[in-house]
């Protein structure tokens, strides 16, 4: 906005309001409230509104091209997440048998617990590499040997923090791990 002689104007860092006196070029003349004169550049100064004017801004207005700004002017809906959402794991692994294989024909119970633990190694491992903070391993609740065997395994890690799942989310038959990046493994 074009700053002319006789128009009221605010600093925009400090509190002095005035009337312009003299502009020539940037360096604009104001004299204050108190009647002495100062000079600013005009980027400094903004025009302060008058009821003449407010009346004059409405009467100019265009209806029509605000309502069409504000109706271009859309935010977008982000979703939001609740805190216990936000901060669940990421990565959930089932260590059901039938899970992981097509078919367990021929294969004793031995052959199945290591390819559950060899998937949940695997799985612990990527984590860790890439790191993500928490992973939950479902295990289900059966006679408890997989769990176990889990347990040792989480053992072997120094970052690796385990516990029971959430209860309401997973069941009993879930164990949660938190992975800490800091420590070395």
């Amino acid at each position: 906005m074009k700053i002319s002689i006789g128009d009221s104007v605010e600093t925009i860092d400090d509190n002095i309001k005035g009337v312009v006196t003299n502009v020539s070029g940037s360096v604009v003349t104001i004299e204050d409230e108190d009647g002495f004169e100062i000079q600013f550049e005009a980027h400094e100064l903004i025009v302060t509104a008058t009821d003449k004017k407010l009346r004059q801004a409405v009467i100019n207005t265009d209806f029509d091209t605000v309502k069409k700004e504000k109706e271009s002017i859309k935010r977008r809906h982000q979703p939001t997440t609740k805190p216990k959402q936000r901060h669940a794991p990421k990565i959930v692994v089932d260590l059901h048998i039938h899970h992981l294989t097509d078919s367990t024909k021929g294969m004793t119970n031995f052959d199945m617990l290591n390819l559950q633990i060899d998937t949940a190694r695997r799985r612990l491992e990527h984590a860790i590499t890439n790191r993500i903070p928490k992973l939950v391993f479902i295990h289900g609740v059966g006679e408890g040997v997989l769990r176990q065997e889990l347990e040792t395994l989480f053992r072997r890690y120094n970052n690796v923090q385990f516990y029971d799942a959430d209860y309401k989310t997973y069941g009993l038959g879930a164990t949660e791990i938190r992975i800490f990046q800091n420590i070395n493994p």
